[in-house]
C-alpha cells in the first residue's frame, strides 16, 4: 500500500505505510487517543500522501534502513509543524 497521511480534523498528523486496508484501519483505531491529542471529539481520517509527504516518509525510511533496521519494522513518522521560535529577551 502507498504511504497514507492520517489527518485529525483535517490537519496532517503523521504519514504511514500500512501493508493493507486492515492495518490502516487498525492503526487509526488503536492510535486514536494519541492522534486526537486529548480532544476526544476530533475526527481522524486519512488520504494518500502528496509528493512532499511521500518524500518525508522516504527520507525517514532511508534513515531507518541506514541504521541497520529491517523494512518490516518501519511503519511511519509523525508530521509536525515548525514551532514558533521564542522571542529573544530585550
Amino acid at each position: 500500500m502507498l504511504p497514507q497521511v492520517i489527518l485529525v480534523d483535517g490537519v496532517p498528523r503523521c504519514v504511514i505505510r500500512p501493508t493493507d486496508q486492515k492495518s490502516l484501519d487498525r492503526f487509526v483505531r488503536n492510535g486514536k487517543k494519541w492522534l486526537q491529542g486529548g480532544n476526544p471529539e476530533a475526527k481522524c481520517t486519512y488520504r494518500p500522501a502528496d509528493a512532499v509527504e511521500n518524500a518525508i516518509w522516504k527520507d525517514a525510511f532511508a534513515l531507518h534502513k541506514a541504521g541497520g533496521a529491517d523494512e518490516e519494522s518501519f511503519f511511519g513518522i509523525p508530521l509536525t509543524s515548525p514551532a514558533a521560535a521564542p522571542e529573544s529577551p530585550k
